[in-house]
């Protein structure tokens, strides 16, 4: 007999299997109870051949072409298990394609998608079954209740029904439990989008636009439960058009603009790649061309604005201190102090101009 640790490819908890030689099995997970197949190798000793899947999302060479025109050209990258991914484009960068083709929706005209290590082509059903998925436009039954349209799609997902009310509560809906959902709010139905993508607790959440037609109550609601769900070990992949949200959650973003992946990394990284700039404002108690002289002279001063009282002043990360120092030597007493540092928007509109 051999006794091998696996991971459970949907939940990825770790359970031990033990099995003879050369045996295959279908062993379901102690923690979700779903069914994992384990091969053990044919000799004892043999090693046993194992593979370990590091991204929980992988798209290489996606191409999509409508009528001559390539929606998505060529795109590639990847999304670490754990990790929170934000997707951004202008309106027809090629977003919704690039998740259409993710979900098997639509079909790439060349290219390979894996979800968890699974080709969405030839398992698109088993792929999906790792994936909690929050459309641009939710929509449910009118004419059902919350908890009956949940219960619905708990049965279609093999999901415990036992958690369909306390999902309604969690995202704020728990006084509406019995409401048909056609006399919900724009918001109250995108709440309702939300729990249905999580039930079942998929270790995969695609989320198109998480915070449209919320308030901001709503949108702190989101922002927290997606902070929460990766702290769970969730994979989140996240596209929005709302950039301070994305930069609030994400640890990594890929720009599309025009079918093409045109930049992937960290904010900050891609803000260096940029040589973005952090924007310093200081109010005085006088304005004066000396303190304007001073500050202009300072190595790493790209632009300096003065606005009444105030000096805008773009300059490089290392030389703040600097222009701060500039502008006490030249006689200005700084009564308020802020630093803007570049922000998701400033690397999405340098990416994407033209």
């Amino acid at each position: 007999m051999i006794t091998k640790t696996v991971e459970c490819r949907y939940c990825k908890s770790n359970f031990t299997v033990t099995g003879n030689p050369g045996e295959k099995l279908s062993v379901p997970c102690f923690n979700c109870n779903r069914k994992n197949v384990v091969t053990f190798p044919k000799k004892q000793g043999e090693p046993v051949e194992s593979v370990p899947i590091s991204y929980a999302i992988e798209v290489s060479g996606l191409v999509k072409v409508y009528k001559n025109v390539r929606a998505v050209d060529n795109i590639s990258f990847k999304v670490r298990k754990g990790e929170v991914f934000g997707f951004l484009g202008p309106n027809g960068a090629g977003k919704t394609t690039t998740i259409k083709s993710m979900l098997d929706l639509i079909h790439g005209d060349a290219g390979r998608i894996t979800i968890n290590g699974i080709d969405v082509r030839t398992n698109g059903k088993e792929a999906k079954k790792l994936v909690g998925y929050l459309p641009e436009k939710v929509a449910f039954y009118d004419n059902l209740t919350a908890l009956q349209n949940l219960m619905f799609y708990a049965e279609m997902k093999h999901a415990s029904k036992d958690e369909c009310k306390s999902l309604i509560e969690e995202f704020g809906l728990g006084d509406a439990v019995k409401k048909k959902v056609g006399t919900f709010s724009k918001g109250m139905v995108q709440r309702l989008g939300m729990a249905r993508a999580v039930l079942g607790k998929p270790p995969i959440l695609i989320l198109d636009e998480p915070t449209g037609g919320l308030d901001a109550r709503g949108v702190v609601l989101i922002r927290d439960k997606i902070r929460e769900l990766q702290k769970n070990g969730a994979t989140i992949f996240v596209s929005s058009h709302i950039l301070s949200e994305i930069q609030e959650v994400c640890d990594r973003v890929g720009i599309i603009n025009k079918g093409i992946l045109v930049a992937e990394d960290t904010v900050d990284a891609l803000s260096k790649k940029l040589n973005l700039k952090p924007r310093i404002t200081a109010e005085l108690e006088t304005m004066s061309d000396a303190v304007v002289s001073a500050v202009k002279k300072v190595d790493g001063v790209e632009k300096v604005e003065i606005h009444g009282k105030q000096i805008e002043v773009l300059c490089d990360a290392k030389m703040k201190a600097k222009v701060i120092l500039a502008i006490s030597t030249a006689g200005g007493n700084i009564l308020n102090l802020s630093t803007k540092e570049p922000s998701l928007e400033d690397v999405f509109m340098r990416y994407t101009e033209g």
